[in-house]
């Protein structure tokens, strides 16, 4: 039986304004207030883990300690099976630079390891989603979501953030980028990730 939320904030341990404002939206019908581990000047820890729910718990682990309040971290990618799932846990690496993260550097560096595969089109990916909430005294809760897609190019849409623009979802017309929020957080791996986790917890 997963632990209920009886709080009525937390603080998401992210830095990523994306993710903070599409989490600001998901959480507002349960009238909890979310505040971001850059609100706190915290930083971000290093992410030693395997796998996305490994990566997910550490940082959430950190920022409720921090802070003495619940944490929800969200550990997210995409995985292409044409790069035998990467970048997977590697995905904000391979958009860093030396000014700071360039999503658009890291999706032309996948787009050219795709075409570099040999692997023919369509090329299936899939966006992994890991949310873990953790408390201060070191209980968690872990909930995962993916949604399978195909890569596409050139890029589409200046909506969302990451790899949306490349990423269009089984079913649909249109790349993430070219979704409104309300219609990307009705399906998304986060979106499936955190139906888990209000079930569970919230409801």
């Amino acid at each position: 039986m997963a632990r209920k939320f009886t709080a009525d904030s937390l603080v998401l341990a992210t830095h990523n304004q994306g993710k903070v404002d599409e989490m600001t939206a998901m959480f507002a019908p349960f009238g909890v207030s979310v505040r971001s581990a850059a609100d706190f000047g915290l930083s971000a820890p290093e992410e030693t883990e395997s796998s996305f729910v490994g990566n997910a718990r550490i940082k959430a682990h950190v920022v409720a300690r921090a802070t003495g309040l619940p944490s929800l971290a969200d550990d997210s990618g995409i995985c292409v099976d044409a790069l035998s799932g990467a970048p997977g846990i590697y995905t904000a690496d391979w958009a860093e630079t030396p000014v700071g993260r360039d999503f658009l550097v890291a999706m032309t560096k996948t787009w050219d390891l795709v075409k570099a595969s040999g692997q023919p089109a369509p090329f299936s990916a899939r966006f992994c989603c890991a949310l873990v909430l953790a408390w201060p005294d070191g209980h968690d809760e872990a909930f995962e979501g993916t949604v399978e897609g195909n890569l596409v190019w050139p890029l589409r849409g200046a909506l969302g953030h990451g790899y949306d623009p490349m990423f269009q979802p089984s079913g649909h017309t249109q790349t993430f980028a070219e979704m409104s929020a309300s219609a990307k957080n009705a399906l998304s791996h986060r979106a499936q990730a955190f139906q888990l986790l209000s079930n569970a917890c919230f409801t």
